[in-house]
């Protein structure tokens, strides 16, 4: 059994791997690994990455930290539930560099749009974390939505009207209300 991920395994994580690593590339965090390093949660069960471009001998470090650190990395990013949102990498937020590997967190905006679609309660406390810490904006989030629904038809799994009404749902709960519409 994997033991829980507190913030010091993921700069444990990071040292490693920028060690470990024989070349350039990039880390994406996404899901708890983020929620841990910005400070809305304090532990999860594993580390979601995407390697975009893969560093080499990447997952030759990966293996050696999985078992050295007893923690479980997946390879996880909003990419593999929704389409990619366009200008993802502009807003996925640097994190560090260390040795030849950038960190980043995934974008924001992707990440709350990939949790409101599978809209688990503990997905849909993280967008709203997200959103408390301006992360993303409602704004964005539909613009992203609009952006990626002619796409949608290639993830079978998802109903593009529920997601469509996830996002309306959460835009009415986080919208001030101006005083006509109390």
């Amino acid at each position: 059994m994997r033991s829980t991920i507190d913030p010091q395994k993921i700069e444990q994580l990071m040292s490693v791997l920028g060690k470990e690593a024989r070349g350039s590339g990039s880390v994406y965090f996404t899901g708890g690994a983020s929620a841990l390093l910005i400070g809305w949660r304090s532990s999860t069960v594993d580390i979601d990455i995407r390697l975009d471009p893969e560093p080499p001998g990447i997952f030759q470090a990966i293996a050696k930290i999985k078992r050295d650190l007893n923690i479980n990395i997946e390879l996880a990013s909003p990419q593999d539930f929704l389409p990619p949102l366009p200008g993802w990498r502009d807003r996925s937020i640097f994190i560090g560099k260390k040795g030849q590997i950038s960190f980043y967190h995934y974008d924001f905006t992707a990440q709350a749009l990939s949790k409101l679609s599978r809209g688990y309660n503990r997905d849909i406390r993280d967008v709203l974390a997200m959103y408390k810490q301006n992360l993303f904006s409602l704004e964005e989030l539909g613009t992203a939505f609009e952006a990626i629904e002619p796409e949608l038809i290639r993830f079978p799994a998802l109903d593009s009207d529920d997601l469509r009404r996830k996002i309306r749902s959460l835009v009415e709960q986080l919208e001030p209300k101006t005083e006509g519409e109390q």
